[in-house]
Parts: C-alpha cells; structure tokens; sequence
C-alpha cells in the first residue's frame, strides 16, 4: 500500500510515520511506500528511512505537487497539513489558500485517482474542536452544531463538509477527526493559539521558563501524541458501515486547567518544574481560546473505540519517557 501524510514534516506527521513504519502495515496491507509533503522538514527526518520513505517539499495547495505525491496506487491519505489557529487567523490569505484550497485540490486529486478506475484512497481528515464557538452549553457531546468563531475553524468545518460529500459521490472514503489540544508537543513552540499548553510542561522540563499568556485557570480538552496517533490509523482501519453518514468525530479527551497541569507536573517532576511557569497576559491568544469548548462527551468515539489519556500525570510521565528527559 502506498500512503500520503501531508504535514509530514511536522511533529505529529513524522510520529505517524515512523508508527506505521514500526507497523509495516495498514488495514492488514503490507506498507509498500510512506511518502511525507511538507514545505519543510527538520534535519533529523532521514531517521525515518529504510527505503519506503520519501520527503517532498512542496506547497499543499499546489496541483502540481500534489499530482506528483497522490500517484494512482495510493490508499492511503493521512491530511495532517495545516496553518494553524493562531497564524490563520494573523493571516487570513494563507490560511485560506493551506487550509481550504489545499484541501480542495487535495479531494480533486484523489477524485481524480478514483474517476480513473482505482478504488477510491481513504482519507483522514485531521479538524479541531475549533469547529465550536459562540454560545456553548456547558458541555458538549455528539449533537452539538459546529458554530467556528476563528478563520481556523470555519476553514476547519468546510473541510468536513467537502469529505463528507466527496465520500458520499463515491470519490473518497473520509473521516474527519475533531482532534483536541495536543499535549505535550515536543520540540519548539508553533504559532498555534494552543501551543502554551504544551510549553508550561514542556519547557519547564527541559529547564526553560515558560510564559502561559492566558490565566490559571483557563481549561484546556487535551489528547496526548501517542492516543492522536493511535486514532489516526484506527480511525482510517475501521470499515465504512462503522461510519455511515456521519464522517466526523469529536476525539474523547480530558479536561485539565492550566494550575491543574502544571500542579500535575510539580507531582511528577518537583517544585523547581512548576516554578518555572510565569503567567504573563496576552489578550490576542485570551480572545481565541476563550471561544473554544472545555467540556466533552464522547459517547461515539468511545464506542467506536477511540481512547482517551488516563490523566495529565500519565500525559506528563509519557512525554518524559518519548523524550528521555532526565528528572
């Protein structure tokens, strides 16, 4: 089986790749190439090779590009590429042109594969809880409307419209995950209006100060890299039946404020840790994340199989033992 992860140079694309390398295969397919499309890629990504691995630099919303990277053949389709919250809404062309156009032209290249006579590739579609906004009840389950109040997540919810019609014609066969805060994400900070919920655990174990810009008790739907990964390939290997009309998802989490993360990491790693976080108001990322939901039920998910974390504690301890931090 041939794959596409576009976004494959990002820290949940390469962990997906190297997951179904360690795999070797797909839906009980053997994996014959995982071909990763990014505009970049870290210098540490040739790790991921053994001859089924190929890096393409390119632009996601270039047809041409990705003619050249969604091949006849393909199967596979992880859509993990995206501007995220904070830089689409700074920057609402490139948000635009990544996160909608790109997803258009990628959906026409994958209606073209199966207009020529391939079974149609099945997509997983990575959207947000950004989806939801406005008026919230004080929590949210299954029957909830998607009402975005950012750019990210009107582009976000179009794309859930797009798979599900796109499946529905016989193109594809998509799922689109409603992914919450993933915690903790290693490496630098992102431009996301969410990347300080992993910066007040993450830097703090390697040492840093972290600024958070929102206030201690703001609360955050979180889901660990490991569980997102796990439901990427377990979202793509469950039959369509499993499905039906429904293609989206709202991912299971946990609820955590930002005290409660960082007393969790005092608990695992020490008061010097937790000293290390200083709050330091930043009224944009306050206006963008107030809109998002806290709360969730998940009652779907959970019995189509999708998990959840446990807790923070066991969020924090994964990500020291991913990274091999030394406490």
């Amino acid at each position: 089986m041939k794959i596409l992860i576009t976004g494959g140079g990002g820290f949940l694309g390469s962990r997906l790749a190297k997951t179904l390398l360690a795999r070797g295969q797909l839906g009980g397919k053997a994996i014959s190439t995982i071909t990763l499309l990014d505009g970049a890629f870290p210098s540490g990504l040739k790790e991921l090779d053994g001859g089924k691995v190929s890096a393409v630099t390119g632009d996601v919303s270039d047809p041409k590009v990705l003619a050249s990277v969604c091949t006849p053949g393909t199967g596979a389709v992880f859509h993990l590429a995206a501007v995220v919250s904070g830089a689409a809404e700074a920057d609402f062309d490139l948000g635009m042109r990544v996160n909608l156009k790109g997803m258009e032209r990628l959906l026409e290249q994958m209606r073209r594969i199966a207009v020529a006579g391939q079974r149609p590739p099945r997509l997983v579609y990575t959207s947000s809880v950004a989806a939801f906004g406005g008026d919230l009840p004080e929590v949210l389950d299954d029957t909830t409307i998607a009402n975005p109040q950012t750019s990210y997540g009107a582009q976000k919810v179009i794309g859930e419209y797009l798979v599900t019609d796109y499946t529905r014609k016989g193109y594809i066969d998509g799922r689109s995950l409603r992914l919450p805060t993933i915690v903790v994400r290693a490496g630098k900070p992102n431009a996301a209006a969410s990347s300080f919920a992993s910066g007040v655990i993450r830097e703090p174990l390697n040492g840093v100060i972290a600024e958070c810009p929102v206030a201690p008790e703001t609360g955050v739907w979180l889901l660990s890299p490991g569980r997102v990964v796990d439901a990427f390939i377990h979202a793509w290997e469950l039959p369509p039946e499993t499905w039906g009309t429904q293609r989206w998802l709202n991912l299971p989490g946990i609820t955590a404020s930002v005290a409660e993360m960082v007393e969790a990491m005092r608990k695992v790693a020490g008061d010097a840790a937790a000293k290390r976080v200083l709050y330091k108001a930043d009224a944009r990322i306050q206006a963008i994340v107030k809109t998002w939901p806290v709360n969730f039920r998940t009652p779907r998910a959970l019995a189509m199989g999708f998990k959840p974390d446990a807790d923070v504690e066991s969020v924090i301890r994964a990500y020291i033992a991913d990274e091999k931090i030394k406490i």
